[in-house]
This record gives structure tokens, sequence and C-alpha cells, in this order.
């Protein structure tokens, strides 16, 4: 047998990364006979624990018997030009090398599984045994050394090779030049480096061929659906091959964020709701400046639910012992640094408002109105800035909505106006009050059950997104996302009648809950590999 840390000749390979090194990989699916021998070889060389897999060859059996053919797909990180997991990355634990290796510092990782979401073709995964974000890396120990990666050694057939994209001598560069050769999701526009020769479109395709009942394989049987598994996602009876395809053998698939992230948007609209909706009762007349519900009484309540999306935001790290390291190494592309950057300030502004309320009393309402002038914008940006941490999640095609910013803005109204109507209820203060807070859970319900309308019934422009909507408003998550749209409804009652307003507001609330929850959830529910 091959000893995998023996030095091979590499066409060029420096001792150390080199700037005018551009690393690229080509599988020769023609060659390859899915023996899973990269997959163990990468298992021993970088010791990924059983049950997750840096490599690994997924097989689709093609046509109808007894004229069937089956396919090979090995599957790994595609080693992106721009890639979304080192954007998405809010402490630069994934990071490009100038060889064009895209590598991970294990220290680094905090375990948002940021990267997880950003990836489209579903290659990174958090390590069981340790909790840090971990993916292919091209061997990049041994590339330094000058010896070929693990899976290339081993190779029987010798259907991975690797080589400088910058040196048009080698075979990577003459057979990416001049041969036909393919790439996963060439439409996420991530450049990747890694060329399929001869794959079959039910391979590279996720959504191409279909999965056998009960998920039973050659080899294996995954694990029942539940949540926080991907086993299916095609829309029934739709195929999007040009012949019959059905998957023989893949490897189990998680999604990166369960309930806590549906959970960390609700509580985070109810705060970002709560300042804005009370500063324009304030702006309007409806509300006199000296009232407590605007000295006091705001600041404290907008800030225990910012601060419960804070705990609810570190829970769900892998690491929640590092999450200072968002503010002490941070990669400002991320969206996650600077959703705490903006939750840092809207926490700021709130902690002013409540010190000028205690120390100055009631007379401190009409200057306060001046500090609204920043508070609003911080706590719109608050309810809105999970819209763009979405879109960095370049994967889920459901999240890359234009829409989604000003429907997250019109839920925050929402949250906050539901959330403040039992409060008004509590201190008594009058029926002009109760009132503009219920025509505002009113109104912004209409335009919230609007929105969910446009999203689900506009067509979708890929096939992951209209399967994800399929599994939205018609399979996996259909109960919740019904629910949120019914008791939405039911919100539009609150105007109706002083006793309705309470029900109202709290099945506005549940609702929004509810549809969260199935809105983050159906958007990681369709296969990327």
């Amino acid at each position: 047998m091959t000893d995998l840390r023996t030095p091979l000749p590499l066409a060029g390979a420096p001792a150390t990364a080199d700037a005018g090194v551009k690393w690229a990989k080509i599988i020769d699916q023609e060659r390859c006979i899915g023996c899973h021998a990269c997959t163990t070889a990468c298992k021993s060389e970088n010791e990924v624990p059983v049950g997750v897999s840096r490599t690994y060859v997924k097989s689709v059996d093609v046509g109808l018997f007894p004229e069937v053919r089956r396919n090979f797909q090995v599957t790994r990180c595609n080693q992106c030009v721009d890639a979304p997991c080192v954007t998405a990355c809010p402490t630069s634990a994934m990071f490009t090398r100038e060889d064009g290796i895209v590598d991970f510092d294990k220290e680094a990782c905090i375990g948002c599984k940021a990267c997880v979401a950003a990836c489209p073709y579903d290659a990174i995964f958090i390590n069981p045994e340790d909790h840090s974000a971990e993916k292919c890396n091209f061997c990049a120990h041994r590339i330094d050394m000058g010896m070929e990666p693990a899976c290339v050694v081993v190779c029987p057939v010798e259907a991975i090779f690797v080589g400088d994209l910058n040196d048009p001598t080698s075979k990577v560069s003459h057979m990416v030049n001049r041969e036909p050769v393919a790439v996963r999701r060439p439409e996420k526009d991530t450049k990747p480096k890694l060329f399929y020769r001869g794959a079959h479109a039910s391979t590279l395709d996720p959504l191409a061929a279909t999965r056998p009942t009960g998920d039973i394989f050659a080899w294996a049987q995954q694990a029942h659906e539940d949540g926080h598994t991907i086993n299916s996602g095609s829309e029934p009876g739709r195929s999007s091959s040009s012949a019959a395809a059905v998957i023989s053998y893949d490897v189990g698939h998680s999604v990166p964020w369960d309930w806590r992230v549906g959970l960390y948007t609700w509580t985070k609209s109810i705060s970002a709701g709560i300042y804005p909706v009370v500063a324009a009762l304030v702006v309007l007349g409806v509300l006199d400046t000296g009232s407590l519900l605007w000295t006091i009484v705001t600041p404290v309540l907008a800030g225990a639910f910012l601060a419960i999306t804070g705990v609810v935001l570190i829970w769900d790290l892998e690491h929640p012992e590092r999450f200072y390291y968002l503010l002490t190494r941070p990669q400002w592309k991320s969206w996650l640094v600077r959703g705490a950057v903006i939750l840092g300030v809207y926490a700021a502004v709130l902690a002013v408002h409540f010190v000028a309320g205690v120390l100055a009393g009631p007379s401190a309402g009409g200057p306060l109105r001046w500090l609204a002038v920043l508070g609003v914008p911080a706590a719109v940006m608050t309810g809105v800035y999970t819209a763009f941490l979405f879109a960095q999640a370049k994967a889920r095609d459901l999240w890359q909505n234009p829409l989604l910013p000003p429907h997250l803005a019109v839920q925050a109204v929402l949250a906050g106006a539901a959330t403040l109507i039992p409060v008004a209820a509590v201190m008594d203060l009058g029926v002009r009050v109760e009132s503009a807070l219920a025509w505002t859970v009113a109104v912004s319900a209409a335009v919230h059950l609007l929105m969910i309308l446009g999203e689900v019934a506009l067509p979708h422009p890929t096939a992951h997104a209209r399967t994800a909507a399929h599994n939205l408003t018609s399979g996996r998550f259909k109960v919740p996302f019904r629910a949120g749209v019914v008791l939405s409804g039911v919100a539009l009652l609150a105007p109706a009648a002083p006793l309705l307003a309470l029900p109202a507001a709290l099945a506005a609330l549940a609702g929004l809950w509810a549809f969260e929850h199935a809105y983050v959830q159906a958007g990681q529910s369709v296969p990327l590999a």
C-alpha cells in the first residue's frame, strides 16, 4: 500500500504557499468506480470522526431496467474563488490562502454555523468532537510539503488529480481550458475550482434524482426525516432529469440553524418594534412625552427582549465561550459582526434612554424625542439586519428575497405593537393609546399577510426556491406556516372591539413565532448535494 505521507511529484509545486499558484482539482467521473477509497483516505489523513465526512461518493442509478447505469459523484469543498463561507464567517476562521485554497482555523471558530448555511455545496460540517467547522482543505498541510492530497494518492484509477490553474503546462490547466468540464451550481457565481469531467447531470443537481422510499440506500439506511435532518426535498412528481434517476447512496445531511434561530428572530422583532412604535405615538401626540411608558417602560421592555435575543444567539453557538471573538477578531464583511454592532448601538441607546428617564423623570420625555432620531434607525436596523445575514447564506434560495428587509420591518412593528397592548392595558393609558396600538397591530398584520401572499404566490426563479416554498406551504412545515397565517389573520380583529385587542395581540405574537420557525426551517430543507 502506498504511504500517504510519501512525497509525490507535483508539477510546479512549491514548498510553501505561493501567490503565483492557483490550486484546482479535477475529478474524472468517467474513471471513478465508486470505491470510496478517497473517503477513507481523507478520514485517516485528517482524523475525521465517524458520522461526518470531508469527502464522500454519492451514487445515482440512471435509466430503467435492464438498461441502467450507476453514476458517481465525488463530493467535497469546491475551493471557490469567491467563497461564501469566507464572507459569512464572523471571525475569519474560514479564510482563503494566497494559493487559492480555502482553509480553516478551528481555534478561531465560534461555531455560529454561518459558513455551513452559506456553502451552496453542503461541504462544511460541525465536527462532533471539537464542535468547530470543518471541511476539505485540499490537504493543505501536504501541499505545503510538496505532496499531493491523500485522496489523489489513494485513488486506484487516478480519477482525482490536482494542479496549478496558472500553469499552462499542468494537466489541470490543460483539461479545464481545452476539454468539457462542469462545476456544481454555476449560477451561484462562486467560481469553483473543483471541476468534474464526465459527470452525469443527475449527480451534479441534487434535485434531479429522486430518493428511494424510506431513504433506504444500497448499503445504508438514513435516519428518519426530522426537523434537523434533510433526507428529501423534491416536490412530488417533479424531476429535472431527462432520464429516470434514483439516488442509490448518499450520506446524511443536517441543517445548520435549528429552532433557536427562529426564536431569536422573534424576540429581536419584539425588541426592535417596541421603541419605534412608542416613539411614533409620542411624535403624533397620542402619548404624552412625560408618560412612564415612554421614559422608563419602553427602554426596559425593549432592552429585556434584546437581552433574551443575545442569550439565544450565544446559546446557539457551538463555542459559546468564544462569543467575544465577534468583537476581538471581527471579519467586517460578515453580517453576524455587523449585526452585533447594530445590537450594541441599539442597546446603548436604550441604556441612555433608561438612565435619562430615571434621573430626570417625566421632564426627560421631551429631550428623549431627540434621542429617538438615533434610536428609531437603530431599532429598524436591529429588526432587518437578519435579512442580510440570510442573504449571505447563498445556499438557500428562498432567503434570496429583496422584499425580506421590509417584511422583517413590518414584522417588528407588528410584534412591538402586539407586545405593548397588554402593557397599555395594565398601565391604564386610556382608550386613545389602546386604540392606536390595536390599529397598528391590524394594519401591520394585514401588510404582513400580503407580503406572505407575495412570497408564496409569485413564481420562484429557481427549483431550489420553488421546492423550499413547497415545503413551507404544503410540505414538512405546513402546520406552523398555516398556523402562523391563521393567527396573523386573527390579529386583524384587534380594533374591532376593546375585548378583542388582547387576544388578537397574543394571536399575532404566536403567529409570528410559528411563521418565523417555518420560514427558517423551510429555507434549509432543500438538499444541496
